[in-house]
């Protein structure tokens, strides 16, 4: 049974990586990142009781999932950059889809550590001021 069990979830992972372009470098650390920012985020909420995704800052269920959907949807976009890879006939998109996600999940990551009384570099606090307020101002633009 459980040598089934673990050839089935061995086959589901390889699926998986083959449809995101494989399992390389650039994947691995995205899922790792991935991986961090959730738990810090559980962190942050279930200890700190920090969390500016809720009312009031405490572990919420349908918060927690709607993150791992968000998770989900990056994969997703991976695969839809990874295949625009295969149909143009270049091997960059998708590189550069998570490479921006990485640098995305490094940020949350970081202000993570914020919310849990991490003293931040003072240079890291006004770089990620100033990479928040570019993205608010592409937002009010849309």
């Amino acid at each position: 049974m459980k040598l089934k069990f673990c050839t089935l979830i061995g086959l589901a992972g390889g699926a998986i990586s083959a449809a995101l372009g494989g399992w390389d470098y650039a994947l691995a650390t995205l899922m790792i990142a991935m991986g961090i920012d959730y738990i810090s985020g559980i962190i942050v909420a279930g200890v700190f009781h920090a969390s500016k995704k809720t009312q009031n800052g405490a572990l919420e269920s349908l918060t927690g999932f709607k993150g791992l959907c968000r998770k989900c949807m990056i994969l997703l976009i991976v695969l839809i950059a990874y295949r625009m890879d295969l149909v143009i006939g270049v091997s960059y998109i998708r590189d550069t889809v998570i490479i921006g996600f990485i640098a995305n999940e490094v940020i949350s990551i970081i202000e993570n550590a914020g919310l849990m009384g991490i003293t931040l570099p003072p240079a890291l606090v006004k770089a990620i001021d100033i990479l928040t307020e570019k993205a608010k101002e592409g937002e009010n633009h849309e």
